[in-house]
């Protein structure tokens, strides 16, 4: 068992408070497990429950949630309320272990699974914990090497003005090119930094290097640099920021730092205090990934974000008809313009998403769209054409989620009917054949019967060889089709 957020008790109120939340911790186990069980500390926030003769997966499960509400209940510690949380690992002899070593260490992993589903959980040890932690553990081994060989360099991906349409800036992405492994995604080695120690280090590489090579770009283009949350809490941060812009002799202004809401897992005055001490180097903060996290707009009323980035899941489908991502990203682009903040929208990948976001009031755009990450002479390059001038490439529109099915179908064209085959359909329109028309057929109107004696108005979009695409008027609930129907439908992709 790990108590979560403990350590902010410690930072905060000092350690003679972490030493009475830890007794009343070990109070309610005691309480909680009572004669069924021995109860023990290890060190720190870490503690132990040992449970002879219970092998019952429920009755564990049943146990296991009851301590982490007890637990996360909150505490008085010298008049101050205090709430904290807990994360819980199970092993269970003899299936995981059949000593106390090997007990010990699958509790360890499953604890380390709860962990990464979100804390607050309990998860069972299974065999392919074992093999993940293995696996883990040569991928931390190869990023001490690539740490200490400089093995990294940095991508950069355009960030567009919705208004000027021009290259206002770039993110810095991390890259590894693994000897054996090939290019190895920041998703997996990041949080292995992060647990072994090794973050702050790649953290303050991959700031230097952005400042470095962004000093070779125009004097306003900014340069963003992702800040881990552990970056964020160590005091030094300011003092690594500044030496890196006195060595770069780039302005403040130009460097942005990404901050997830990770950091407001701990809300304490330190981050208060960073935040002012950044501010007051004079570099632009970002909210990143808004909305995919802790989500407190309480948070908003007080850091000094210049900027929200919406997070790609809220864009993508955005311009599909009857998505409601549409409207969650003009009320956060609302709340962003009332607090006086600039929005990024990342992951757009669709043109038609770059209109949809401009009228919905995003000033900037980041995304494929736009181009993929670049090394540095490439992005110095694309600012020399045309002064920084961005072209959308990709498809032109989004397209719903597509089912192949085969069926025919009535349709309505100029008054008279005919009978055609859908070969596909999405909410927003179908793939017809057997409909021909002579001349242009782009915006050519029909109807067509997808429910029993009710016809579907749409638009004919293209049509050649006998095979035609149609976009509904508005968009089409397929639980609607009755169950023969339904069952001939085959989810594609």
């Amino acid at each position: 068992m790990d108590l979560d957020r403990f350590k902010a008790v410690n930072d905060t109120l000092g350690h003679q408070a972490g030493d009475a939340l830890l007794k009343q911790v070990a109070q309610r186990l005691q309480r909680g497990v009572g004669g069924t069980g021995l109860v023990g500390r290890l060190g720190g926030d870490e503690f132990k429950v040992v449970l002879p003769g219970i092998d019952n997966r429920d009755t564990l499960a049943d146990l296991a949630r009851d301590l982490i509400a007890s637990l996360s209940q909150p505490y008085f510690i010298s008049g101050t309320a205090v709430t904290i949380g807990c994360s819980i690992g199970i092993a269970i002899a003899p299936d995981d272990g059949e000593d106390s070593e090997t007990l010990v260490r699958n509790a360890d992993l499953a604890l380390y699974a709860a962990k990464g589903d979100g804390r607050g959980v309990h998860r069972f040890f299974a065999d392919e914990m074992l093999a993940g932690a293995r696996t883990r553990k040569l991928l931390e081994d190869d990023l001490r090497v690539a740490v200490s060989e400089g093995a990294f360099h940095l991508c950069y991906q355009p960030v567009v003005s919705t208004d000027s349409v021009r290259i206002v800036g770039y993110e810095a992405l991390i890259r590894w090119n693994h000897p054996t492994r090939g290019l190895v995604s920041p998703a997996d080695f990041i949080p292995v930094a992060e647990e072994c120690g090794l973050i702050e280090a790649i953290g303050e590489w991959v700031l230097r290097t952005a400042c470095s090579e962004a000093a070779r770009w125009p004097d306003t283009i900014r340069v963003a640099v992702n800040v881990s949350p552990i970056q964020f809490a160590n005091p030094i941060l300011p003092a690594l920021v500044t030496s890196a812009l006195a060595q770069s002799g780039i302005a403040p202004g130009r460097l942005e730092l990404e901050i997830t809401e990770g950091v407001f897992l701990d809300e304490t005055r330190s981050s208060e205090q960073m935040f002012r001490a950044l501010k007051g180097v004079g570099v632009r903060l970002a909210l990143d990934d808004f909305g995919t996290g802790y989500s407190s707009l309480g948070y908003l009323r007080n850091a000094p974000f210049d900027k929200i980035k919406i997070d790609q899941s809220f864009v993508k489908g955005a311009a599909e008809p009857g998505n409601r991502n549409a409207a969650i990203i003009k009320a956060i682009v609302t709340l962003a313009d009332t607090l006086g903040m600039e929005t990024t929208a990342e992951g757009v990948e669709v043109q038609d998403e770059i209109d949809l976001l401009r009228d919905l009031g995003c000033s900037h755009i980041q995304g494929y769209v736009y181009g993929r990450p670049v090394r540095a002479e490439e992005a110095l390059r694309q600012l020399g054409v045309e002064n920084g001038a961005a072209t959308a490439s990709g498809f032109k529109v989004s397209r719903a989620r597509r089912h192949k099915m085969l069926r025919s179908a009535r349709i309505l064209l100029d008054g008279i009917h005919g009978d055609v085959r859908i070969r596909d359909i999405s909410t927003s329109g179908a793939m017809l054949d057997g409909l021909k028309i002579d001349g242009n057929p782009d915006g050519v109107e029909i109807q067509i019967e997808l429910l029993e004696n009710q016809m579907t108005p749409a638009r004919v979009r293209w049509a050649r060889g006998g095979k035609a695409g149609i976009e509904f008027h508005e968009a089409f609930n397929l639980d609607r089709l009755n169950p023969g129907q339904a069952a001939r439908i085959r989810r594609v992709g």
